[in-house]
């Protein structure tokens, strides 16, 4: 029987007949490790590969979007209606108040104090006349017990004297002469010394009246006490320094003027000229609503050498509140003062916030709604404010107040309506007289 065979099985079956050829089993174990050692060189270059392509798709620049064109805007800006008008000036000064009078209270006399009135301490208040040092006495009344009984021994010395020329002139005639007598003969020098001893004799008396009253040291004025220098049994001498005193009827501050301001004002020259009116404020406090008032009433004659100020002089005329019922200022207080000026005329005030580049505006055209800018030069200015004069702005005008980066001249504006209102400041129209603002309410 013939049986057909494959040509795989015959080749196998000619292996297996082989005397030569290795077992089955061998033969499969080292077809595994033929792949072993075929996977441990494959799957790194694999991972390898893939790594790089991973490391090249990672690094490669993403493509940014493209930005659409842009789209031109047209400038816009808010707006305030300008006015012409007149305009108060105002000067701002600082200074220091002082006393208008103030000396250091001495004896005349010498002495030892023997009391002191309460109103002669520091800071106290004292009436013109008071008794505010009083030394002792004894002596100088002593002096006023040996002065009168010096003025009565002159005063009897002078009347016998008196006595004696009139009889000499009654023993001249008795005797018949009638030639008029001499001096000598009617006792006539012994006369005058007589008188002069009496003049002498009061005018110690008077003297040491005065010493005795002297030991009483009398306030010269209405005033206040900075500093007591002397003390209770303290031996003084005349001119012996007892304390600094100074009037209180008013003060004054001297108040320094700059050359810019000068022109703002009309400062008096002579005791005539009117004064100008100040308001003072407390410089050490800016939660103090108090206000003081005072009056320019002169003038220094020479400008400051290191400031070129001119120093004018205000006067306080109740600086302690005594008759007002104002809070007291203080000698050597800091103030800040105020005083209105002369007024501008045609003036225009600028917001600070609407100026460009220190002195350059932009004014809206209400018809045609452009815009020009003018450069401008302040006549005065505070912290709010620039006072301009400039004849091509008229009443009415629109200025525009948003920052604008670029404005040309002649650029179309739209004017954009107040953030807290919701309208414009004004009603612009076009030359067919179409509203374009709205007016606000």
């Amino acid at each position: 029987m013939v049986h057909n065979c494959s040509p795989k099985e015959l080749k196998q079956g000619n292996q297996s007949n082989r005397p030569d050829s290795p077992p089955a089993h061998q033969q499969d174990k080292g077809a595994v490790s033929l792949q072993l050692r075929v996977l441990r060189w494959v799957i790194p270059v694999l991972l390898l590969g893939g790594g790089v392509v991973a490391y090249k798709m990672l690094s490669r620049p993403l493509e940014k979007p493209k930005k659409p064109p842009g789209v031109s805007r047209g400038l816009k800006t808010r707006v305030i209606q300008l006015e012409v008008e007149d305009y108060t000036t105002s000067v701002e000064t600082s200074g220091i108040i002082r006393a208008h009078n103030e000396i250091t209270l001495t004896s005349q006399v010498p002495g030892r104090i023997v009391s002191i009135s309460r109103q002669f301490e520091d800071g106290a208040f004292f009436k013109k006349g008071e008794i505010l040092v009083q030394l002792e006495e004894a002596d100088f009344a002593a002096a006023v017990a040996s002065g009168a009984a010096q003025l009565a021994q002159a005063s009897a010395g002078h009347a016998q004297e008196k006595a004696r020329a009139a009889q000499a002139r009654r023993n001249w005639e008795d005797l018949g002469y009638e030639d008029e007598p001499n001096e000598l003969v009617l006792r006539l020098p012994q006369l005058r010394e007589a008188e002069a001893r009496v003049e002498a004799a009061k005018t110690q008396l008077a003297q040491a009246r005065r010493n005795l009253e002297r030991a009483k040291v009398l306030a010269p004025f209405d005033g206040r006490v900075r500093q007591r220098l002397a003390g209770i049994s303290q031996a003084v001498s005349g001119g012996t320094p007892l304390g600094k005193i100074f009037a209180v009827d008013y003060a004054e501050v001297r108040l320094p003027i700059s050359g810019n301001e000068m022109g703002f004002l009309e400062l008096p020259e002579d005791r005539d000229d009117p004064p100008v009116e100040v308001v003072l404020s407390d410089a050490l406090d800016e939660n103090n609503e108090t206000r003081w008032s005072a009056e320019i009433v002169r003038t220094e004659g020479a400008l400051d050498q290191n400031s070129l100020d001119l120093y004018a002089i205000a006067r306080i005329s109740d600086p302690f509140g005594r008759k007002s019922g104002l809070p007291s200022l203080r000698i050597g207080q800091p103030v800040l003062a105020s005083m209105q000026g002369r007024v501008l005329e045609d003036v225009i005030k600028v917001p600070r916030s609407a100026v460009r580049q220190l002195k350059r505006i932009y004014i809206v055209d209400k018809k045609e709604l452009t815009v020009r800018g003018i450069n401008v030069v302040p006549i005065r200015g505070n912290e709010e404010y620039l006072i301009i004069r400039d004849e091509s702005i008229s009443d009415g005008d629109f200025l525009a107040t948003s920052q604008m980066a670029y404005v040309p001249n002649g650029a179309s504006i739209e004017i954009i309506p107040d953030e807290d209102e919701g309208d414009p400041p004004a009603k612009a129209v076009n030359g067919s007289g179409e509203d374009l603002v709205q007016p606000s309410s």
